[in-house]
């Protein structure tokens, strides 16, 4: 304890210790064990780097950036397509039957923005049962071990946050019928706040002011957790990476996972036509033949407005969060050991409570502190064979993110309703729907009973076309 207050002494940060004696033995304990896992060297660098250097936006220039290539949907594809999506697709499924595929989902937030106590994943989203979003993605996962005949097993990255919640919540659902086993929890890491001089803010006494270091970290997480060595040992070579507050995500897509397979792809990536200009979306670009992600606020407004030949969008392929990893290529990159292939660290300037030199806690107007995180499409430059594919918006991708307006409950739940409506409309049912394709009534469809239209179509013909009663239904 002793060396390690004198290592925060000698490096201008001996203000993190200022109260020890008077804290709780519990409260010291905490101190201590964050305080041991913060790099003062990679924070001293990072001050240097991005807040007095400004170094963030280092790569938001827009020469050289060009539209990036990816697979088109097989009705944009032009011929050959159909064939190329059904051999992918057959590619994906022998691998989830062979077990080299494993769900891994970026679950580190709490429900804030939305006016919800707790982790997010445990928000009820679907339409009729409020069911959680990891129940939701249970039961994918569920439907998927039961289809291709081997227990999928899931990784779950939690924060200093919400950690104990979400295993609690687990525990209290009986793991929505999953082997406790094949579930796994690990903690993401974290990175202090800092004021302009580069100094650790603390936000109470004794207390740290944390944050997660990003998305990005999730691959280091992989790496320091152990949960790399676990799917080596399990013989999980391909891990499916999503986002917990996208309900609609196919997260165990043969499909998108054979694409990966069959390009030999360190690193694939979902993408979606941006629905406008300015949608709040990264865009695959490319500079020098590499594919990159740029923030919507970085991209020029001229290339944003951009059109081709055929009037559409020429920066048009939005970013969705949505990814395969190879598991060598996290551990080659989250583990750290080749120095040319980091993730960089981005800075946010932010409103962040915290201690002054008197020991009274402020809640600053206007930003007073630095965060550092990390974005996973950082990634895409470093990896061998990146591959973009093209998805249905209306297939995977309507997240909850916002209270109201955009991206919030009520769009994610109506958006849950149209697919259901497509699929039994596709099934035959005679179901009037307005011109949005959203259904007069609500009804829910369970991953268990069908996760795609085609699955659907199936399941109901064993029910002889049974009738939706109005007063709606659950398909479990």
């Amino acid at each position: 304890m002793n060396e390690l207050r004198a290592h925060y002494e000698a490096n201008g940060q001996g203000h993190v210790f200022a109260d020890f004696e008077t804290l709780p033995e519990a409260a010291q304990r905490t101190l201590l064990e964050h305080a041991a896992a913060i790099d003062l060297a990679e924070i001293a660098a990072l001050h240097r780097e991005l807040v007095v250097g400004d170094g963030a936006r280092a790569d938001a220039t827009a020469a050289g950036l060009e539209p990036a290539d990816f697979i088109p949907l097989p009705r944009s594809g032009g011929t050959g397509y159909p064939g190329l999506w059904q051999e992918a697709t057959r590619c994906g499924e022998e691998a989830l039957r062979a077990g080299r595929v494993a769900a891994f989902t970026v679950a580190g937030g709490q429900g804030t923005r939305l006016g919800f106590d707790g982790p997010k994943g445990s928000y009820g989203v679907t339409p009729v049962l409020g069911k959680s979003l990891f129940q939701v993605f249970a039961e994918k996962i569920l439907a998927a071990s039961r289809l291709y005949g081997r227990p999928i097993s899931w990784y779950l990255l939690t924060s200093v946050l919400n950690h104990d919640e979400t295993v609690a919540f687990f525990e209290r659902h009986g793991y929505f019928g999953l082997d406790p086993e094949r579930v796994h929890f690990f903690n993401q890491g974290f990175m202090p706040a800092v004021d302009a001089e580069g100094r650790i803010l603390m936000s109470d006494i004794g207390k740290i002011a944390l944050s997660p270091d990003g998305h990005g970290g999730s691959l280091r997480a992989l790496v320091r957790s152990g949960s790399v060595r676990r799917m080596e040992a399990e013989g999980i070579d391909t891990i499916s990476y999503f986002q917990v507050d996208n309900p609609l995500v196919r997260c165990l897509d043969p499909a998108f996972i054979g694409f990966h397979l069959m390009n030999d792809s360190e690193l694939s990536s979902k993408m979606v036509p941006k629905a406008y200009p300015e949608e709040k979306v990264g865009v695959f670009c490319q500079r020098d033949g590499k594919p990159l992600v740029v923030e919507y606020s970085d991209l020029p407004d001229a290339l944003m407005r951009e059109t081709d030949a055929q009037g559409q969008l020429r920066f048009r392929a939005g970013s969705i969060a949505i990814h395969v990893f190879a598991r060598g290529f996290v551990d080659r990159l989250g583990g750290g050991g080749d120095a040319a292939a980091r993730l960089p660290f981005h800075l946010a300037h932010k409103k962040v409570p915290f201690l002054d030199e008197a020991g009274v806690l402020r809640n600053p107007d206007s930003p007073n502190g630095y965060k550092f995180e990390m974005f996973v499409f950082d990634a895409l430059p470093f990896a061998k064979n990146p591959v973009i594919v093209e998805t249905e918006r209306r297939d995977d991708f309507s997240p909850v993110k916002n209270a109201e307006g955009l991206d919030s409950p009520r769009t994610c739940r109506d958006d849950q309703l149209r697919q259901f409506a497509r699929w039994t409309q596709a099934a035959g049912v005679p179901l009037d729907t307005d011109e949005t394709g959203l259904p007069p009534f609500a009804f829910e469809v369970s991953p268990l009973f069908a996760d795609t239209e085609e699955r659907f179509i199936t399941a109901w013909e064993r029910l002889a076309h049974r009738p939706i009663p109005t007063g709606g239904l659950v398909l479990v």
